[in-house]
């Protein structure tokens, strides 16, 4: 397999369609469309999601968790999710070849806003733990 090549993605994993340029071009992430009280998302870690140690770049990190957060949030709630807040705390480091798996669900929802946490992991060793709260708009139809 070239350094580049994602294997295929863990069990219950599909890729996720319809991101917007930057999530695109930062992908590609997978989803388990299974679960309905929460997101879960992945992404197999590539070279160019690295620092210059070898490591998972912590931005990379965190556009996922932005991304896996608002997932949660419009799900919950079928509204559209913008980040109004969000705090990372980095745990441990992944590397190039790994899948980062993360989950995230909404601890609380009110007419605008929704309050979500969630974590990025690698084997079940956590890599990052995140809350975020989200501005809730209605969907345009």
């Amino acid at each position: 397999m070239s350094p580049e090549a994602i294997p295929e993605p863990p069990p219950g994993y599909v890729l996720q369609p319809g991101r917007g340029a930057f999530t695109t071009h930062n992908g590609p992430y997978f989803h388990d469309p299974s679960v309905a009280d929460e997101a879960r998302q992945a992404f197999y870690a590539l070279k160019r999601h690295c620092n210059g140690l070898g490591l998972i770049h912590g931005g990379m990190i965190s556009a996922f968790l932005d991304g896996l957060l608002a997932s949660a949030a419009s799900r919950a709630t079928d509204a559209t999710a913008v980040t109004m807040h969000l705090s990372v705390d980095f745990l441990d480091m992944g590397r190039a070849g790994d899948w980062v798996m993360g989950e995230a669900r909404v601890t609380r929802a009110a007419r605008d806003v929704a309050f979500v946490e969630g974590r990025a992991h690698v084997r079940e060793r956590d890599l990052a733990r995140v809350s975020g709260l989200f501005k809730l708009m209605k969907r345009r139809p």
